[in-house]
């Protein structure tokens, strides 16, 4: 039995050293990326027909997988209930952001503020006080998507 564990904890230790040394190895190749302010790409993101919602991906492409990127939402901006597919983590960079859980008191969160907002069937409002836009930093593990709890409605025909 001893010498079993000394066999797992020698091939253990290996795997490990492998594991760093590739780390570092892939650590050396790395290159500085600087993107000023002025550089950043925006485009459209409409996520349920409102016009002037902005992404700048910064790594990755937000549209089909794994990204980091800033988003502006206008001022007076409003989602209605509705879910993502993906946890995101953001950081709220300017303006207050607004999100009402389902059913729960809504939270504010200004320059600064930190959110983690699981995927899944965590189902919320979102707002942009109208004070001023907001801009956030996001960092999603898969592409970003809303579904709309129920779906818009089509207006009647006359």
């Amino acid at each position: 039995m001893r010498g079993r564990n000394v066999l797992a904890f020698g091939v253990s230790f290996l795997l490990a050293t492998a594991a760093l040394a590739q780390s570092a190895k892939s650590a050396a190749k790395a290159t500085p990326v600087f993107t000023p302010a002025a550089d950043l790409k925006w485009t459209d993101l409409d996520p349920v027909g409102a016009p002037g919602v902005k992404i700048a991906d910064l790594w990755g492409n937000h549209a089909t997988g794994a990204y980091g990127a800033f988003v502006r939402l206008p001022a007076g901006f409003a989602a209605p209930l509705h879910t993502h597919t993906h946890e995101m983590k953001v950081v709220f960079v300017s303006g207050t952001y607004i999100q009402a859980p389902d059913g729960k008191p809504e939270v504010r969160l200004g320059p600064g503020s930190y959110m983690m907002q699981p995927g899944g069937d965590y189902r919320h409002t979102t707002r942009c006080d109208q004070a001023s836009e907001c801009v956030f930093l996001i960092e999603s593990g898969g592409p970003f998507d809303l579904k709309l709890v129920e779906p818009p409605k089509t207006p009647a025909p006359k």
